[in-house]
């Protein structure tokens, strides 16, 4: 009976969860840092550690899998998993952090305390948890874990083994999309996995998440299905707005901007980035480098713009607009 409920718990967890490394030696596109972090686990000693790097590549999964290579089966007892863009004040760091790294580890030599976002921490908790990293080094060790490491104080910094994450091939994420859909029994095709490659931004997290989300809709996927589910255009669809609009067809560009808005669900957010990042894949002989420079120093400004608090319907349109007079 326990086994089978476990079954079903398993069963029911989202599947980046549910396929999360428990190895390092699993751990995806890192290979570099993995190997160094095994040898920690091997002569069972460790600094503390800072991981950096873009959202869903890696840093959660090695954190997670280092400390249970570590513990073994007093993980939960040694490890702490604190999230800074919830608990990002100083009381965190005098109250929650300060209890659980002053006592003694359980079967081991120290804990392990893992502090995900850190660079959502208050200058004054940072300045208290540099204190609480110096007086329970001898029982504790800390994983900090950031988007930007700049955003950390140097203090802190330098008393951390500082690993850069890179983002993920597309390579490392077909491969594992692929194992996904064999363990779920979903059929993918190969333009369906260039979406997801696509879509993700090198995010595995992201990957996965969309592969859920499409398998939902049907066992077979298909790019259609993975564009509607992620909320993203085709990239052509894209580059055609951009093109009519400096071709001086305002209305019909508008028209295009229409169908990334309403029918595929996106915010101006969401289109004013791949607007960005579609013209600045577009080939020399469609748009000239000197225009780029320009026109991506004008996305800046509306994107500023829409972050301030402008309408989003209005910024893009005006933005479209600035594109019409590039018209030859």
């Amino acid at each position: 009976m326990i086994s089978l409920i476990f079954m079903a718990t398993t069963a029911e967890l989202p599947w980046v969860e549910k396929y999360r490394p428990h190895k390092l030696r699993d751990v995806i596109g890192q290979k570099d840092i993995t190997s160094r972090l095994e040898n920690y686990v091997k002569n069972n000693t460790m600094p503390n550690l800072m991981f950096s790097g873009q959202a869903g590549i890696g840093k959660t999964s090695a954190s997670v899998a280092l400390a249970k290579e570590f513990f073994g089966t007093s993980f939960n007892q040694n490890f702490l998993e604190l999230n800074a863009s919830d608990e990002r004040g100083i009381d965190v760091v005098r109250e929650t952090i300060k209890n659980f790294a002053r006592t003694l580890a359980f079967d081991s030599g120290f804990k392990i305390i893992f502090l995900d976002e850190s660079d959502a921490l208050t200058m004054d908790a940072q300045q208290a948890l540099r204190r609480t990293m110096e007086k329970y080094a001898r029982t504790c060790r800390f994983i900090l874990s950031c988007n930007f490491s700049s955003k950390i104080i140097e203090p802190i910094q330098s008393r951390c083994v500082v690993f850069r994450f890179k983002p993920l091939s597309a390579k490392d994420i077909e491969d594992n999309i692929k194992k996904i859909a064999k363990e779920e029994n979903i059929e993918i095709d190969q333009k369906a996995l260039e979406a997801i490659v696509y879509v993700s931004e090198g995010d595995m997290r992201k990957a996965v998440n969309v592969l859920q989300a499409s398998a939902s809709v049907g066992q077979k996927l298909d790019e259609k299905t993975i564009h509607e589910v992620s909320a993203r255009a085709r990239p052509d669809e894209v580059k055609e707005m951009i093109k009519t609009a400096m071709k001086g067809n305002f209305l019909e560009a508008r028209k295009m901007l229409d169908t990334l808005m309403y029918e595929y669900g996106m915010s101006g957010e969401d289109v004013i980035l791949q607007m960005h990042r579609e013209l600045i894949n577009m080939p020399e002989e469609e748009i000239s480098g000197k225009i780029k420079i320009e026109l991506v120093d004008t996305i800046g400004e509306y994107n500023f713009r829409m972050v301030e608090g402008a309408n989003e319907r209005v910024q893009l349109e005006a933005l479209l607009a600035q594109f019409t007079k590039f018209s030859k």
